[in-house]
């Protein structure tokens, strides 16, 4: 598993792998798509590490001021 905070004092949630850091693209077959998101919020966030991505959205409910997203498209 990777480190859980950074040195700057960033925390890592669990990836859709259930496991910290970036996987990368893995689809089963055929073409996926993948979509990133990036939020600005209104506070400096204080969750924990480790934190699922569903505890992570309802963490940042209501402090959201702007979002954007990209997707990328990875076929196997």
């Amino acid at each position: 598993m990777g480190r859980v905070e950074l040195d700057n004092g960033a925390r890592q949630g669990l990836n859709d792998f259930g496991s910290v850091g970036y996987g990368g693209p893995c689809p089963p077959s055929g073409t996926h798509r993948y979509y990133f998101k990036i939020y600005a919020l209104d506070i400096e966030l204080d969750l924990p590490p480790l934190i699922d991505r569903s505890n992570f959205l309802n963490g940042i409910e209501g402090r959201i001021l702007d979002e954007g997203q990209i997707m990328g498209v990875f076929t196997r």
